[in-house]
This record gives C-alpha cells, structure tokens and sequence, in this order.
C-alpha cells in the first residue's frame, strides 16, 4: 500500500482513556478504535494482524481435520433455558425482545447451537469422532471492561467442539486440540503457561487455560516449578501447613477491643499475631445465609466454597444482613451460637486458643478452640500464598500474572443430555455423546503480543505478523530520484508476497521513522542520499543497519523471512 492514498494515522499523544500498554499503542498506531466501554472498531492496519492471526489459528484447526461453521449471534433465550445456562450468565448475558415479543439473546458461547448442528448428523457409533469450529463475535455485559482488547464486551472468538462416542474418544480429541493449541501460540510468539482452571459456567470434567505470562493479566498463576504445577489461584488446592498445636486448653474469655473491628485494629489492641485470629465472614450463597471461618491472615477462595456447597451464586452479604445474622455490625462476627450454617477452613484444625468475634459490638473472644462451636464441615477453602507448599508437596509456590488467551474443556456429556444429542451404539444402546469445547481469543492474542513485545517507540510484532512487514521510506519526497526508485523498489518487492508498503507522504522524515516504529514495522528500507550510488539502508529494532545494493535487497528480505524465492 502507499501511504499518500491508504487509511492511515498515528496520534502523537497517549490515549487518555486506555489502562494498558496494548490499549495505548494499539489506539495510537491506528490500529483499533474504542466506539463505546468495552467496543471497538478493529482499523486497516489492525485488522490486518487480526486476520494473520485468525488464519495460524484457521491452519492449525484445519491441520487436525476441524471443520469450519459459522453460528449466529442471535440466539433464542430459550436455548439457554433448555441447557440450564441462562441462570448461571445471569446479568452477564445480553437479552432482546423481537418485534413480535419472543426473548432472544447475543450468544456468549456456542455450545448449545453446536451440540443442535451435530445432532443433525451423528445417528450411530460410526458417526464419530466429529471436529467443528468457528469465528464468530461473542457477546458479555462485563461489568467492568479494561484494558483494551483485553476485556471487552463484544470479541471475536474461535471456538471449537468435538464430539466422541466415550471419554477414551474424547481424551483423544482433547490431546489433538491441545498440541494444535501449543502451535497456535508458538506461532504467535507468546510466552505463555497452561495451567489448571475452574470449569465455571461452562461445567464438565477438566478445564485447562492457556496464559500468556504479563504483569497486567487479571488471573493469579500459581507455580511450582520443579514438580511443573501450574494453577490458576482459584482452584489452586492447599495442604495442611504443619502439625496441631499441642499448647493446652485455656478458659474462654470475653475481652472488650473498642473501635477494633478489622483483623490489623485487633491484633494491635490484643498484640496477638494475625494467625492466631479466626475471622468468620457472612455470605449469601443462593440466597441463604452461610458462614465462612479462616485464619486471620486467610482469605476466602469464593470459587472452592461455590463449588463446596453446590450453588450458582455467592456474595459476600451486605451490612444489614450481617447485622441481622449476628446482631452485630460488621467486624464482630464469630462462631459461637451463630445460628447460620459454619463451615471452617481445615487450616482452623491446628490452631488452639484462637481470637474470634463475639457477636457484639466491641467484643472479641480469646483461648477459643474447635470443640466451642458447632460447623457443617471443615474443608479447604481458602486461597493459597505465595510461599505456600504446593499441594503436590513438591515445594513451595510462587505467583505469576496471565491473560487469559485460551482454553479448552471436556465437557462429558453435560450438553449432550440437556439437548437430546445421543446415538446408537454397536448393542443398539441409546447413549449420549461425550463433548468437548476449545476457545481462543484473537483479538486477545494480538493485545497480549503487545504486552509482551513493545518498547518506548512503539510495537514490536514478530515478522510474521507485522502488519507491515518492508517499509519503504522515501527520505526527500522532493528528490526525483529517490522518488523514482522508491517506486521501482515498491514495484520490485510485491513479488515477494511481504507485506510491503511506500510511504509516500509529503512528511519529514523523522516523523516516518517515528510512525513505522509505533506501528511495528518489522523492516524499514531508507531510499536517501544513496539512491544516486543505486543503495539502500535495511533498518531493523535490534539489529545493525546494513546497506544495500539495490538488486541485492530482495534477496536479503528472502534471508530474513527464512523463505526461499518458491515460497514468496
């Protein structure tokens, strides 16, 4: 393309409404374009990285004999309804009504429609294995969308599904998806890590995500790395951390702590560690009260006690529910007659004469133990630390921060029994068809390849997917020559099959180098003064500049691009 006559623009300034390097850069370059909290327009040049993506990905689905569909968007809510999801997207899914008042909605997810496509053709246990997948725009009211591409409302998705006849089928789709799933993301570049997840709205059997490793990623990664465990924090299991304690029992005593009512103001007025506190914390799970007891420098893991007590929702009750739970504001709750369901962390077991809330006001209880109160159940509930040994007992783990880019489910038969996708076996017995469901955000993956791969003047994308990958600067637009052999170059190089592109404009030079370098141009050929010598500079990030005889420079691109003068 020539840039005197293309779509194209950089802003100079950082975007004042973007909280993340992708965001920035991928605003300023031109690339993307926010038209509302958590949309955007996807540009020339962007789209072009976008499209790059979605063909690796497309190559790699195809590779494993994946089919591609497309699903529609607009989804009749009574779909959800059947599979029993509409509950769990809650407020997170967008509902319309049509013209003549029948519900539908903008489809999150697509496994519904894809286990209706599937049962259209598998009859019979010769049927199988079936592999389909799609691009198609998916649809989340996030509550709080951030970081450009990374959390949005509205995102294009590459989903996949297969469909076996028994688990042993599916454990052998799901290994073909996960290989693909690592070339896809070697391919793009990425540093990343898998690691084991909550099934969470989407249920099954086992959940695997694909991280890319960055600081400003949403979802903890915890990490041992010798025995090679990797979690997300959310389901991350913990170990008991020692022995019992074998100090003796000591009397209960109420003591008054006015104006402490956090963990930090009661430790200081009591001067006892934070460890030897017990916090009891009020939730509503469905609705219904519950009570949650942890050590004091503990923190509640909400998905382990979600998927504990079997509920779709859980949140933590507001102050006036506490205060009619406990008869006590918040920060004085405690075990002892608490007349709501308890369940007590197992870290609790090996503690003695602990802290606690008396369930008044200004009143906390020492020398508490185990056998002072009444509890459902003990259970690990709580969130690992850093530090903590790995559940495995390998050693201790550490934390790291991801993007999520993809994942991939087996989902058992979960969807194939809400939506009467079954078959015939070989003894004429009526079974369901076991699913699993794969997905990948392109969008995601390009903003997370900026994460990882910029600098102070701009993007570095890997060559592959350089949304220009030859920048042809003409140095004095006002010198014909360098003009006229600009052109002939620009001419010469469209038979390479690169990304090539002529700036043209009628811009200084400095503000060419500036522009290439913010949108990540991966070569950038200077025709300057040395254009009367028949030369070129060959710039690129990281690398020394090297001159050029002119008929040498396709040759040199061939070397660069690792592809013979066949393959272009």
């Amino acid at each position: 393309m020539k840039l005197s006559n293309s779509y194209f623009f950089t802003l100079r300034e950082k975007a004042r409404d973007e909280d993340s390097s992708s965001g920035n850069l991928l605003v300023r370059s031109g690339m993307i374009k926010k038209s509302s909290t958590g949309a955007y327009m996807m540009l020339p040049l962007g789209l072009r990285i976008l499209r790059k993506i979605e063909d690796i990905i497309r190559d790699e689905m195809e590779k494993i004999g994946s089919q591609e569909v497309t699903m529609p968007a607009l989804i009749p809510e009574d779909v959800y309804i059947e599979s029993g999801r509409r509950e769990g997207f809650g407020d997170s899914m967008f509902s319309l009504k049509d013209r003549y008042d029948r519900p539908y909605v903008l489809g999150p997810t697509h496994e519904e429609l894809f286990a209706a496509a599937a049962k259209m053709y598998i009859h019979s246990y010769k049927d199988f294995p079936v592999s389909l997948f799609q691009f198609q725009n998916k649809f989340r009211d996030e509550p709080r969308p951030r970081f450009g591409l990374i959390r949005v409302r509205e995102f294009i998705m590459k989903d996949a599904y297969t469909f076996d006849k028994d688990l042993d089928g599916l454990d052998k789709s799901y290994e073909k998806m996960f290989r693909a799933y690592h070339n896809i993301f070697k391919r793009l570049g990425l540093d990343y890590v898998v690691v084991r997840a909550d099934t969470g709205v989407m249920g099954g059997l086992l959940s695997e995500e694909f991280q890319a490793l960055s600081p400003i990623g949403e979802d903890i990664l915890v990490i041992e790395k010798n025995s090679g465990y990797a979690a997300n924090l959310e389901v991350a299991g913990c170990i008991l951390s020692g022995e019992p304690s074998q100090e003796p029992y000591l009397e209960i005593e109420e003591v008054d702590t006015p104006n402490a009512g956090t963990i930090e103001e009661v430790s200081a007025f009591l001067g006892k560690p934070k460890q030897s506190f017990v916090k009891t914390l009020l939730y509503m799970a469905d609705n219904k009260p519950v009570a949650f007891s942890l050590r004091g420098d503990h923190e509640l893991n909400e998905t382990k006690a979600l998927k504990l007590l079997g509920v779709t929702e859980l949140r933590m009750a507001d102050p006036e529910e506490v205060e009619r739970f406990t008869g006590a504001p918040v920060g004085f709750a405690g075990p002892i007659d608490l007349k709501v369901p308890l369940i007590v962390d197992q870290e609790v077991s090996l503690l003695r004469n602990f802290v606690i809330g008396a369930n008044k006001k200004d009143v906390h209880f020492i020398n508490v133990n185990l056998k002072d109160f009444e509890y459902k159940q003990i259970a690990d509930i709580r969130e690992i630390c850093e530090g903590d040994m790995c559940e495995n007992g390998a050693g201790p783990v550490h934390f790291i921060r991801g993007i999520e880019v993809g994942n991939t489910f087996k989902l058992g038969d979960k969807y194939s029994k809400a939506m009467d996708l079954y078959y015939m076996d070989a003894s004429n017995e009526r079974l369901p068809v076991i699913m699993g469901s794969y997905g990948i955000g392109p969008a995601r993956c390009m903003a997370a390849i900026v994460e990882q791969n910029h600098n102070e003047n701009g993007i570095l994308w890997p060559k592959d997917l350089a949304p220009v990958q030859v920048a042809i600067i003409i140095a004095n637009m006002k010198d014909e020559l360098q003009t006229k052999v600009a052109e002939e170059l620009y001419s010469s190089l469209q038979s390479t099959g690169l990304d090539i592109c002529l700036d043209d404009r009628d811009e200084r030079i400095g503000v060419k180098f500036k522009d290439m370098e913010l949108i990540g141009a991966y070569c950038r050929i200077v025709v300057g003064r040395g254009a009367s010598e028949g030369k070129v500079e060959l710039e690129r990030t990281g690398f020394d500049k090297e001159i050029l005889p002119l008929e040498d420079v396709k040759e040199r691109l061939y070397q660069i691009f690792e592809k013979g003068k066949n393959e272009l």
